[in-house]
């Protein structure tokens, strides 16, 4: 029983991490991507999963949220 009680309670709080993990990487991608010289198809697709991440977040999928961005992140990171 304290087990599944301990178990519960951690995925509880998990979905409450990457909520707040989802904004802050939002902000990280507009910051960059207003400092960074892309071409317009690289800047497009990294516009259009942050804004797929934000949409995510919204419906409260933020596991789903997060990978979408982190995804944004790094095709920013390659493309600098």
């Amino acid at each position: 029983m304290r087990y599944l009680v301990a178990v519960l309670f951690t995925l509880f709080f998990a979905g409450s991490a990457l909520a707040g993990q989802c904004p802050t990487l939002v902000h990280e991608i507009d910051q960059q991507l207003q400092s960074a010289q892309l071409d317009a198809d690289a800047k497009a697709r990294i516009q259009e999963l942050r804004d797929q991440g934000q949409s995510l977040h919204s419906q409260g999928k933020h596991s789903e949220s997060v990978q979408v961005l982190k995804q944004a992140m790094s095709e920013l990171d390659a493309a600098s």
